[in-house]
């Protein structure tokens, strides 16, 4: 009984949550997430007959779409993948799980985030943490030594999801990697070119690209009096300087790490500086930095690919900052990373409302990242046969929750189908000629549709294409039907005209051409 005392007030409190949440207009992935949180609760209680309620829900970290998000999500892939194939890529699908020992010791620190598959009595199992990996075990498998391909496909990590900052536990990622000998820096400075593209097309708000080196860092690290052993695990903790403050980074590194505070002080020096090409060239005569041979290499290639993106015209979102740290253990040279620093989305009219969006725009973060990773290919080659890769993740879910919340500020309309001509009948007994009609319509290749009734109301034909969006109305008449023509009608003016019956594919054509 007390427990259900516990559980009733529970309830209380969620639905007061809820509530709150509505009245204040919050963000309706927060709002979902608690109404769910309730359901789960009310399904505790169990029904009159005592037994524990079935609860119709997503699992934690996932989420439907419905039409409109989907075709809000099409946008975006397909701005993704024009630019993607404007740039020569080609394309790959690899399977959704690999072996466990594929993905083991890959991802440093992330490694726990890895959902491992139950044992089903043959071979030990994990869902894909991320594309770059199943790529890297498919060039070697299949001895490639030669590709510019792009990836999109989903992929798990059992993380902590926050569903309103665009986090969840299944999600797609979008990659494109270019693996090959080349010289240096030209494939880098594409992939950077690469995410400039998309984020400008993509009209998001400001953004910034960061860029470092790996070497740099552990020649950082080696100067500063870091042991080698210690290089990854410190390089992690340097990857949470975007979502904590550097006192609490060096409070992991002396307390959780075992830096001593004098190292930690040094780390903390050089992970402050930013700029450009200047800063690479200020560092190449640092009396500590230039002592490593690492660093310099990693400074002058950060120095060449800069000359590279002035060549390019993206220089100016671009900026070089030693905090970059990107804590993924297969990366070996250039990393990168986009941040949006303003969405430019404007939600709620209320102080409150606007704080709590002001502060929702910062900490959208990486809405793409990648690097270099020249050693992940050899360790699944046999012979340990290098293949030098490169390569570039756009983060879509991010992208998508600020492309939803700009959508609905906006109030915008998203048509959620692509029907050009809506095929109706302005008097009974046409369902026959309407079929024909629809049926010549689709041979010739058009987007049109009919409503699935014999007799169906002229008006509310017409009001089906009004709220769909859809263009234009193709009306059979007896009339019509003796005259060998077809009442086309302009939705969004009103206006009709007659078209013979032969040329009715072709005004279609042109009329949705110019739309």
């Amino acid at each position: 009984m007390e427990d259900k005392a516990q559980i009733h007030e529970a309830i209380k409190v969620q639905g007061e949550l809820v509530r709150k949440l509505k009245s204040e207009k919050a963000n309706k992935e927060q709002i979902d997430e608690e109404v769910a949180k309730l359901l789960e609760l009310k399904a505790q209680l169990g029904g009159d007959d005592g037994k524990h309620q079935f609860v119709l829900k997503t699992a934690k970290g996932t989420r439907d779409y419905n039409p409109r998000q989907m075709a809000i999500r099409e946008k975006v892939f397909n701005t993704i993948i024009g630019c993607f194939k404007r740039h020569g890529a080609e394309t790959i699908d690899t399977p959704v799980f690999e072996l466990k020992e594929t993905l083991t010791g890959k991802y440093g620190e992330d490694s726990k985030l890895i959902y491992d598959l139950k044992d089903q009595g043959g071979e030990l199992l994990s869902l894909r943490y991320d594309l770059t990996v199943p790529f890297a075990r498919y060039l070697a498998m299949n001895k490639i030594t030669n590709i510019k391909r792009y990836h999109i496909a989903k992929v798990y990590r059992r993380d902590n999801p926050a569903m309103t900052r665009g986090r969840y536990r299944e999600f797609y990622q979008c990659d494109f990697d270019i693996a090959g000998q080349y010289d240096a820096m030209i494939p880098d400075a594409e992939c950077l070119k690469i995410v400039h593209e998309i984020l400008s097309e993509l009209e998001l708000g400001d953004f910034c690209i960061k860029v470092n080196d790996r070497r740099i860092l552990d020649g950082m690290f080696a100067v500063c009096g870091v042991p080698i052993d210690k290089f990854r695990t410190i390089c992690s903790t340097v990857d949470k300087l975007d979502k904590m403050a550097w006192a609490d980074v060096k409070k992991e590194m002396v307390n959780e790490k075992g830096l001593s505070e004098e190292v930690a002080d040094q780390i903390g020096e050089y992970v402050s500086m930013q700029g450009g090409m200047d800063l690479a060239e200020r560092l190449l005569q640092d009396q500590k930095l230039s002592q490593s041979k690492q660093a310099c290499a990693g400074l002058s290639d950060i120095k060449l690919l800069f000359s590279y993106l002035q060549l390019l015209q993206v220089t100016d979102k671009v900026v070089f900052d030693l905090s970059l740290a990107r804590g993924l253990d297969y990366y070996t040279g250039v990393i990168y990373e986009a941040v949006l620093t303003q969405t430019g989305v404007g939600l709620g009219s209320t102080e409150a409302q606007q704080e709590a969006h002001a502060e929702d725009s910062v900490s959208v973060g990486s809405v793409a990242g990648g690097g270099r990773y020249d050693g992940l290919v050899g360790m699944f080659d046999p012979k340990g046969r290098k293949v030098p890769c490169v390569g570039v993740s756009i983060g879509i879910e991010r992208i998508f929750s600020i492309m939803e919340q700009k959508a609905e500020a906006s109030a915008e309309k998203v048509r959620t189908t692509e029907v050009q001509v809506m095929v109706v009948s302005a008097q009974k007994n046409l369902l026959q000629e309407r079929l024909k009609l629809v049926s010549d319509l689709w041979n010739g290749g058009v987007k049109a549709e009919m409503m699935y009734k014999k007799n169906p109301k002229l008006l509310s034909q017409l009001q089906h294409c009004e709220e769909a969006g859809i263009p234009l109305v193709a009306i059979l008449g007896e009339q019509e039907l003796k005259d060998g023509v077809v009442k086309l009608r302009v939705v969004s003016t009103r206006e009709e005209f007659d078209i013979c019956r032969a040329d009715l594919l072709a005004e279609i054509r042109r009329r949705t051409s110019e739309a």
